[in-house]
């Protein structure tokens, strides 16, 4: 089971985008979920994050334009992001600490959906 993010695409300075993230398959126990991007030749930096009682964080490059929220019942992420900026422009990937079945505990980013604000 992996998370698959989409949703990205190209938009102006100033518009909407909203990506989502799903599993490829059932998970059974899903806790902290969350957004993270990485710009050409910079390193991945977290963009916000939920946990499955709802409670979030973001950076304070994205305070007051980007909004995270989760869909428990389908183990669904969203992130819309408002008045994006070129900066904003990056490969997001979702994160998940799921477990499948009784296997361990795990970590996944999914692969990643390209974001390009253009000025």
């Amino acid at each position: 089971v992996q998370l698959q993010a989409s949703g990205g695409g190209l938009v102006q300075a100033g518009g909407s985008l909203t990506l989502s993230c799903a599993p490829s398959g059932n998970i059974n126990s899903i806790t902290t979920m969350g957004w993270y991007r990485q710009a050409p030749g910079k390193q991945r930096e977290l963009v916000a994050t939920i946990t499955n009682g709802g409670t979030t964080n973001y950076a304070d490059s994205v305070k007051g334009r980007f909004i995270i929220s989760r869909d428990n019942a389908k183990t669904t992420l969203y992130l819309q992001m408002n008045t994006l900026k070129p900066e904003d422009t990056a490969v997001y990937y979702c994160y998940g600490h799921f477990k499948v079945g009784r296997g361990p505990w795990r970590d996944d980013w999914g692969q990643g959906t390209q974001v390009t604000v253009s000025s």
